[in-house]
């Protein structure tokens, strides 16, 4: 059975690669970014190379839509052994010991 593995910004730099890495290691890969092309890009691009790969649309700041995304998993997907948390972009929030 394949392991599965969630990797948040994953539209462009380091979770770009991770995505590339886990997809060309046979991984089932969730992808999420708040770029919708370009996460629609990379999808198209590693399901062409033969992963099976769900992109997810949410901005990892807005805990709601973290959540509706997340909650309704199904149809293999809801079981994640990987989580690569990578998402950037915290400028102007709080610390992360703070954080929601």
């Amino acid at each position: 059975m394949r392991k599965t593995a969630l990797i948040t910004g994953a539209t462009s730099g380091i979770g770009r690669a991770t995505a590339e890495i886990f997809a060309q290691n046979g991984y089932h890969i969730i992808i999420t970014g708040r770029r919708k092309q370009r996460l629609e890009a990379l999808a198209e691009e590693l399901s062409s190379e033969g992963a099976d790969v769900l992109p997810l649309v949410f901005d990892v700041r807005d805990y709601s839509a973290v959540r509706e995304q997340l909650t309704g998993l199904s149809g293999g997907w809801e079981n994640i052994d990987v989580l690569v948390n990578n998402a950037g972009l915290a400028l102007g929030t709080g610390p992360i010991d703070r954080g929601d």
